[in-house]
């Protein structure tokens, strides 16, 4: 704790100062961040060093395996963290960020880890669908480091699949009015690989290129869907 009040300490006499004049206009005039990042609660994974965000600009929900449940009427932190972001501060992107060497996806790999730990199983079972994928579709000899890389990929595009299934996710798709996300964060070289759901693969970020993304709106939410059109005029 006495690096966390020696942190504080500098941060208030070197490094607000050069700032408040941001941080009195955030606290007259309120948040008003761009995106929403979902990522995982690892350490050594820190969303606004990655971006290099100030504050302000990043809403973001941290949680073990960067996991977003399915939609259901149970109330959580993640599901009211995506539907705050969306209904109250009005953010255009959500970026569901996993990473290398992650330790949920280790427990993922060997259940037998998870025996002390009941309810990050629990939590844990929203990713089965990615450790199920590696499993089938993956070459048999991979490495311990490339299994649980290629689990921690496959997962990100699981929870990209879940966070479909949001209502204030699926209404904000349908009027071209929100756009989705998947980033794999390498801790060891910085990199960051980006999720291009036209190509269905991950790609590194290519300096002055479009940025890929995962899942877009629809094209022309100024036209009627068909399943619609019969209730128009009535």
């Amino acid at each position: 704790m006495g690096d966390l009040l020696k942190g504080i300490s500098s941060f208030r006499g070197a490094v607000f100062p050069n700032h408040s004049a941001l941080y009195r206009k955030l606290a007259r005039e309120g948040q008003q961040p761009h995106a929403l990042m979902i990522s995982c609660a690892d350490s050594r994974v820190m969303p606004e060093t990655i971006t290099q965000s100030d504050p302000g600009e990043l809403f973001v929900c941290r949680n073990a395996g960067n996991v977003v449940p399915p939609f259901s009427t149970l109330n959580g932190g993640v599901s009211s963290a995506i539907e705050y972001a969306i209904l109250a501060l009005g953010v255009s992107d959500i970026v569901v960020c996993g990473h290398s060497d992650c330790g949920a996806m280790k427990g993922l790999c060997h259940p037998e880890m998870l025996e002390p730990m009941p309810n990050v199983a629990a939590w844990l079972r929203h990713s089965h669908a990615a450790y199920s994928i590696v499993c089938r579709a993956y070459p048999d000899d991979l490495s311990e480091t490339d299994r649980v890389r290629a689990v921690a990929m496959e997962n990100i595009v699981v929870q990209l699949d879940h966070l479909k299934t949001h209502p204030s996710v699926a209404a904000k798709l349908a009027i071209n009015e929100i756009t989705l996300h998947g980033w794999f964060f390498d801790i060891e070289t910085g990199e960051v690989q980006v999720y291009d759901g036209a190509l269905a693969r991950f790609t590194e970020l290519q300096q002055g290129e479009p940025l890929p993304v995962a899942v877009t709106g629809r094209d022309h939410p100024h036209v009627i869907p068909r399943a619609a059109a019969m209730f128009v005029g009535r």
